[in-house]
């Protein structure tokens, strides 16, 4: 299996997802660079991550410029052939933008960015909830009620912000997600979109491998 990460101006999270999939789950990995739009190289089994950061300096909106770029054309048409691709922070929003995942995230509740490790449950996270760190100054999902119904009802939200202890609360939710969502992915459960970078998880030397677990589950069944 192999993976692409896409590299937009401002993408400051690339290397550290390229550096947790080769290093820490010994895959191979492959830059792919905005103004390109080449994937004749990845298969249907293969995976395209949209790492985090600031695409384009997040002018207009956040993710709002990256969706008309190159190479989104081409993911855009990848996930739509059946082929794996995953958001994280910046990625997630510009999944939204780009219509591949339903709702939008807005700017934080407090009016702050948030940079910290929380707790979230879901797809991997069997026996306790996983710590993964979050850093985004728009990171509150929101969409409206007939669709976070929907979301909810297809088993569509594979993340949920929560306390240590699992108990999902206000006091869990660093931004102020409606249903404390932290994760979304489509009907055909092959794109998906998380706030939480478990990127930053995923090396002993940080003394954090749950970022691993959720690599794991999501991406290589």
């Amino acid at each position: 299996m192999k993976f692409g990460v896409v590299v937009f101006p401002g993408s400051n999270c690339d290397r550290d997802m390229q550096d947790a999939l080769q290093t820490d789950l010994k895959k191979e990995v492959i830059m792919l660079w905005h103004k390109d739009s080449d994937l004749s190289m990845f298969a249907k089994g293969d995976c395209i991550i949209l790492p985090g950061g600031f695409s384009y300096g997040d002018y207009l909106r956040c993710g709002a410029i990256a969706r008309f770029s190159p190479m989104m054309q081409s993911v855009i048409q990848f996930a739509g052939s059946g082929g794996k691709v995953l958001g994280v922070c910046n990625g997630f929003q510009i999944l939204c933008e780009s219509h591949l995942l339903p709702g939008v995230l807005l700017r934080n509740a407090n009016q702050r960015f948030v940079c910290k490790n929380i707790y979230l449950k879901g797809i991997g996270s069997v026996d306790k909830p996983l710590k993964i760190p979050v850093a985004h100054g728009e990171g509150r999902f929101y969409a409206d009620e007939v669709t976070l119904d929907s979301l909810e009802a297809n088993e569509q939200v594979i993340y949920t912000y929560c306390e240590k202890n699992g108990n999902v609360t206000e006091a869990g939710n660093p931004n102020g997600a409606l249903r404390n969502i932290a994760g979304i992915c489509n009907m055909q459960r092959n794109v998906f979109g998380m706030m939480p970078h478990p990127e930053r998880a995923s090396s002993a030397e940080v003394g954090n491998i749950d970022g691993r677990i959720i690599l794991n589950a999501l991406l290589m069944n």
